[in-house]
């Protein structure tokens, strides 16, 4: 626990906050020079939450840090650039984006786009992408992309100091009244965490709302949902989604009593070597400080301590197993066919170089990736797309356990069923 310099087990105890020990800081430091080495290895358009989890660290590396903020508004600009172009949402991603330039001090009235031929500010066309994702709600019952997205846009304006529309707070209360944060079978945790701290933000700047008893009690709704997930190791939702969880903890001040237990989870899970995908190391780094996003609305950026250094490591040669294990993958098409293929993969392998190996041997094999932020997304098998313009995802299990990892993150321990199974949301 980074922010806090503690004295006494005594003043820990009376201050109401988790001891920041050096058994606590180990294995933050180890996270926190990993996440930077990150930026070395990263493939596709560089990652905004990486940059603002090393921003809100307490611990930096300035030069590497600009390098990175320079990549973003080069090639993510351009990408969003392209994006508002064709007329497609992308309220998640420039939401990110703006809480970068934020979190840097960045003066945000010099990032503009040009739709139509006219000339606007970042946050304007956030605010823009906001109320087109509102009105989507109204006639849709949805928003254009999806609720956490919308949580996040509002959680950027407000932290940015921009008054957000009623209409926009209220549908996202309506849909926490009416629980409607489901991925497939199951709640997602991620998304209650991230509506915790918009709404949070919102109600601690004072906000108007159409009603402020509907505000406190979907807060308290959220809380709940968030505490209710809690696994017996600890962990809120599963390992990937406990970060964001725990921010929305410490944004709602919840006693330490109630997330105490998950920071110890999360760095069991880091001394077991768990994380490895930079975005979630993104999501979990802040809750270890402890902060949360709401942090970025009053960051100085003045007399940061530069001293994160990466040693040199040596280079890391990975050896194939010999031991082979049998994986089954059956795909389930949106109007319920299937079709089930069977391939021995050495031990370690990613799904994904499941998915590789069996397109060589089946004829009538086929998938697509399209890039994201958490790593290659699975859009199209068998010629079925399951996009999120379409409303629809490929659904991943092993042996009926959901996924919590991506295609690229997920490896293959023992003989398994993976199911792949195209829903609607």
């Amino acid at each position: 626990m980074l922010s806090l310099v503690i004295i006494t087990g005594l003043f820990a105890f009376t201050s109401g906050k988790p001891c920041d020990t050096e058994a606590n800081r180990e294995p933050y430091l180890s996270l926190n020079k990993n996440l930077l080495r990150s930026l070395e290895t990263q493939e596709g358009l560089p990652n905004p939450s990486v940059y603002l989890a090393l921003r809100l660290s307490n611990y930096h590396n300035l030069a590497k840090e600009s390098e990175h903020l320079n990549k973003l508004k080069n090639y993510l600009h351009n990408d969003l650039q392209s994006s508002l172009s064709n007329s497609q949402p992308v309220v998640g991603l420039m939401a990110l984006y703006s809480l970068a330039l934020k979190s840097s001090c960045y003066d945000q009235n010099t990032i503009t786009f040009t739709v139509s031929e006219k000339s606007e500010t970042l946050l304007t066309h956030l605010k823009k992408q906001m109320e087109q994702e509102k009105e989507n709600i109204v006639f849709s019952n949805r928003p254009l992309t999806n609720y956490y997205q919308y949580s996040l846009g509002m959680l950027t304006l407000c932290v940015n100091g921009i008054r957000v529309n009623n209409h926009v707070i209220n549908k996202l209360i309506k849909a926490v009244e009416h629980e409607g944060f489901q991925h497939g079978d199951s709640e997602s945790i991620d998304t209650y965490a991230m509506a915790g701290m918009a709404l949070q933000c919102v109600k601690n700047a004072g906000s108007h709302v159409q009603n402020a008893a509907e505000l406190n009690t979907a807060l308290s709704k959220i809380k709940q949902k968030i505490l209710a997930s809690r696994r017996t190791d600890g962990h809120l939702g599963n390992e990937f989604s406990t970060g964001l969880a725990v921010q929305a903890l410490l944004a709602m001040g919840s006693p330490v009593a109630e997330y105490e237990a998950s920071m110890e989870a999360m760095r069991t899970s880091a001394r077991n070597n768990i994380y490895h995908n930079p975005m979630a190391l993104s999501q979990m780094l802040p809750s270890l400080q402890p902060k949360s996003y709401l942090a970025i609305e009053h960051m100085g950026c003045l007399n940061e301590s530069d001293t994160l250094v990466l040693e040199p490591i040596d280079p890391v040669v990975v050896l194939t197993s010999q031991t082979k294990v049998t994986v089954t993958v059956e795909v389930v098409t949106f109007s319920g066919a299937s079709a089930v293929y069977s391939v021995d993969v050495p031990k370690e392998s990613s799904l994904l170089d499941v998915l590789e190996l069996l397109k060589t041997r089946y004829v009538d094999f086929t998938f697509k990736t399209e890039p994201s932020l958490w790593g290659p997304y699975l859009s199209v098998v068998n010629g079925e797309q399951a996009r999120q313009s379409d409303r629809r995802y490929w659904d991943l299990s092993s042996d009926g356990t959901q996924l919590s990892q991506g295609i690229s993150d997920f490896k293959i321990e023992a003989t398994q069923t993976i199911t792949i199974k195209n829903i609607s949301y």
